[in-house]
């Protein structure tokens, strides 16, 4: 298929790079396909950023039937394009696809038509330190009807939005709360999926931990509520003594592509890590014990981000004194340094753009 392109009429205004904040602002393009049964994906076009028209029966205003990723591009020391990971980014879409029975998308044709949109926005691309072209590609169910049922008609879409640091706090110790009250996700449902109904779940929790000062919720597994799960917008690690931990992989977790870039270059450089069931118990065990060196979370937007308080029912635990432990750190600074071309990328992980 081949991609047509049409160029906005007026272009908007560049925001100032050293005051983004994140997901507010958005470039002047977009990229939109279409599905339908007759013709399979099909209508690919680069065209203006605009409101979509939408029936109110439209499915996806209904049912949720819909998914989406999250990436970034990046502007390198030599001011070229590069993304990070992206080919993982669109087959976990395509996982999600599966789960929400909607029609698989041409990976490779994904990565080709985002490069294409990329080189038409390349300006909007920051170069201050820290910042990035954060990239959201969505598929939503179009069909304009109310029974219950997998759509027909499907819309895929990426857009596009200069960021800075996902967190005001910045790189810096969050403080998270766990919750028992509320429960993410359980296996066999789409805890591991991209899809808008997870992150809906989570709201009434996350105000509540808002509420009360904290930055995150911290999910227990649905069934017995003991075992860590995931944080509302990150993946979960913890040191204890020398061995890096993480929750495995279990249908209700998401396979973050952050948290597995930690693993691999954790394990690349000799640490010992360990995917496995951790109950919150164990955790406020270690921490009592000293042996709880360090937690931090992962994710596409903040990358890492290192916990410096934890809550669980009545109590409270601080971890490394409040301060960013050394292997968060680390991290922090290996990813980030790949992900900028900073320094070599050991794992071949980056993309030019």
């Amino acid at each position: 298929m081949q991609i047509v392109t049409t160029k906005a009429d007026q272009l908007k205004t560049k925001p100032d790079e050293n005051n983004l904040g994140f997901g507010t602002i958005f470039t002047d393009h977009m990229f939109n396909m279409d599905y339908s049964v007759e013709k399979g994906w099909h209508n690919p076009r680069i065209e203006p950023y605009h409101s979509f028209t939408m029936d109110p029966s439209t499915m996806v205003l209904h049912y949720g039937q819909g998914v989406f990723e999250g990436l970034k591009a990046y502007r390198n020391t030599k001011g070229d394009i590069q993304l990070f990971r992206p080919q993982e980014n669109f087959k976990r879409l395509n996982v999600s696809n599966h789960k929400l029975c909607i029609p698989e998308i041409d990976e490779a044709f994904a990565l080709d038509a985002l490069k294409q949109l990329l080189a038409v926005e390349k300006d909007w691309i920051p170069s201050a330190p820290g910042t990035s072209l954060y990239i959201r590609p969505t598929i939503i169910a179009m069909d304009p009807f109310l029974g219950v049922r997998a759509s027909f008609t499907y819309r895929f879409f990426i857009i596009l939005s200069p960021v800075g640091a996902y967190y005001a706090e910045g790189f810096n110790p969050v403080k998270i709360m766990v919750t028992k009250e509320h429960v993410r996700a359980v296996r066999g449902g789409v805890g591991d999926t991209k899809t808008m109904g997870n992150y809906a779940a989570s709201l009434l929790a996350g105000d509540k931990a808002h509420r009360a000062g904290y930055t995150q919720v911290l999910w227990l597994d649905g069934v017995e509520q003991k075992y860590v799960e995931e944080v509302g917008a990150m993946n979960i690690f913890f040191v204890i003594d020398d061995e890096l931990i993480t929750p495995m992989l279990s249908g209700s977790i998401l396979p973050g592509i952050t948290r597995d870039s930690v693993i691999k270059l954790g394990r690349s450089w000799g640490i010992k890590v360990t995917e496995r069931k951790i109950s919150i118990e164990e955790v406020i065990k270690t921490s009592r014990s000293g042996n709880l060196k360090e937690i931090f979370g992962s994710g596409t937007a903040a990358v890492i981000s290192p916990v410096g308080e934890l809550k669980y029912e009545d109590t409270v635990i601080s971890i490394g004194d409040g301060k960013v432990g050394k292997l968060a750190q680390k991290f922090f600074q290996a990813i980030q340094d790949i992900q900028y071309g900073v320094i070599e990328d050991p794992l071949c992980w980056v993309e030019p753009a």
